[in-house]
């Protein structure tokens, strides 16, 4: 029951981008900076972007020691330089276009914290810095502060070391998703929520994307010459086949906690682990190795068992000997693979795929919707 009007003027794009987080506004931004006149649609399944954009912890971080060196483990060296080169990258992009004041970007200092099982990874910290030294103009990524041990107040019968990363800051996750959707609008894309897209069409000339109309009962079919799919978790849906396996995170932040003795955020157990002081409170998150299986999965519901050990980690360890109540709680819905590799490939003729962040949306979203961008942007050979 679609007026003719609505046919011949709403319905049809130069570009579609499936899914409105760090990922998709990002692609959206670069195709309209550099082709100002095509007209870009973004798509967004729910109200607010679902997965992991509007729910991360705010670390704009490029990986702790523990992590890379698991990420050695199964990843090449020439892949695990790369993958921290795009971090690196993505967070001066997303600073360059935002601005630090409209992402309430601080660098507040960011640390690993060493527990007994993880004291092996000490002995490893200078021969990953000489690694990793030419990404970082010949400084240190990494340094050995234990001094900060007591001052934090940490658990010390559980914290045996402390590594400051020399190159991480926090942000603000809401601020930045405004000023991404800001922008976004500003340089005349187009964005609609709601739009939980039940199937892709590439007709090799053109795509067709098809919504469910909820009122009128009836498939809309939007057109584009070009579909940019930035759904990470959610990709399954549409794409059965890609490599892609969600990971719920939890998480939780506390009410203010008075004399709080420490700023910026932490890392713990390969980064499974996640901490920050934040307006004062703790926000607390990770824990998605005690239940890998529990946490497979794109239901954005509690596991009593994690939170239940995200409690125990902040009362015994973070504040130890001290109660603070939790003042919220939400799980965010992350991507991951065979690697921590993104998937970033011309699915077909017109469909590009952007997805599988490995839980590092917030570093390299940016630019991997940036490298989409040109993807699609280089299969079109008319002028606008």
């Amino acid at each position: 029951m679609l007026s003719y009007w609505e046919k011949q003027s709403l319905l049809k794009y130069d570009y579609i981008v499936a899914g409105s987080g760090i990922v998709g506004l990002s692609a959206a931004i670069t195709l309209k900076e550099r082709e100002p006149k095509s007209r870009v649609l973004v798509l967004e399944r729910e109200i607010l972007p679902t997965g992991a954009s509007t729910k991360n912890a705010g670390f704009a971080c490029i990986g702790s020691l523990t992590e890379i060196l698991a990420d050695l483990q199964t990843m090449p060296v020439e892949d695990v330089l790369n993958l921290v080169a795009m971090r690196l990258s993505g967070l001066a992009l997303l600073r360059e276009r935002l601005g630090d004041k409209h992402i309430g970007y601080r660098e507040n200092g960011s640390y690993e914290l060493i527990g007994t099982k993880q004291e092996w990874a000490l002995d490893q910290l200078k021969e990953i810095n000489e690694m990793m030294r030419f990404l970082f103009n010949d400084l240190p990524a990494f340094t050995l502060t234990n001094e900060m041990l007591t001052p934090f107040g940490f658990a010390k019968e559980y914290i045996k070391a402390v590594i400051r990363n020399n190159f991480e800051g926090e942000l603000h996750t809401g601020m930045m998703m405004r000023a991404l959707i800001d922008l976004a609008i500003h340089s005349g894309v187009e964005i609609k929520t709601g739009c939980l897209i039940d199937h892709v069409e590439d007709f090799h000339t053109g795509v067709s994307v098809v919504v469910n109309h909820h009122t009128l009962k009836e498939s809309v079919v939007f057109e584009a010459h070009k579909l940019l799919i930035c759904t990470n978790a959610f990709t399954k849906q549409l794409f059965p086949d890609e490599d892609v396996v969600p990971g719920r995170g939890q998480v939780l932040i506390t009410e203010p906690v008075s004399d709080l003795p420490f700023k910026g955020i932490f890392h713990f157990e390969e980064g499974y682990y996640y901490f920050r002081e934040l307006d004062g409170r703790i926000l607390l998150g990770g824990g998605r190795q005690l239940d890998f299986a529990g946490e497979t999965s794109t239901a954005f519901v509690f596991n009593d068992r994690i939170h239940h050990e995200l409690e125990e980690l902040l009362h015994r360890v973070i504040l130890p000997g001290r109660r603070v109540a939790v003042a919220d709680r939400w799980t965010g819905i992350m991507a991951f693979g065979k690697t921590k590799q993104p998937i970033i490939k011309t699915y077909s003729e017109n469909i590009i795929l952007g997805v599988r962040m490995g839980g590092m949306g917030v570093a390299i979203g940016s630019v991997i919707g940036e490298k989409i961008a040109a993807l699609a942007q280089g299969a079109i050979s008319r002028e606008l």
